[in-house]
């Protein structure tokens, strides 16, 4: 696997055009700000808009319980709460992710 990690801050516009130059498979997104009703469900539509609808986005950090649900229902593959382990996360994207 190659990672590409573009920082903190970023916007959805930003997320999504690396994503699109980079040709990944997998957007992993990590928020402790509490915003991810609003950054994620902005980053599927802006997804969606740029016929990516088969790059797999996961979620982590502090995302509550019914709020990962409708991350769910939105789209994402996968919500990784805190104490979530590296194993876990990587055992996921290996089994969501056809080899190239």
């Amino acid at each position: 696997m190659e990672v590409i990690y573009t920082g903190l801050r970023q916007t959805p516009e930003m997320i999504v055009q690396a994503a699109l130059q980079e040709d990944v498979q997998v957007i992993g997104l990590s928020i402790l700000s509490g915003a991810h009703m609003a950054i994620v469900p902005r980053v599927l539509e802006l997804l969606r808009q740029n016929q990516m609808e088969d790059v797999a986005v996961i979620a982590g950090g502090i995302i509550p319980d019914e709020d990962g649900l409708k991350l769910k229902e939105l789209g994402v593959a996968a919500v990784f709460p805190p104490g979530s382990s590296l194993e876990e996360i990587v055992s996921f994207i290996r089994s969501a992710v056809r080899p190239l």
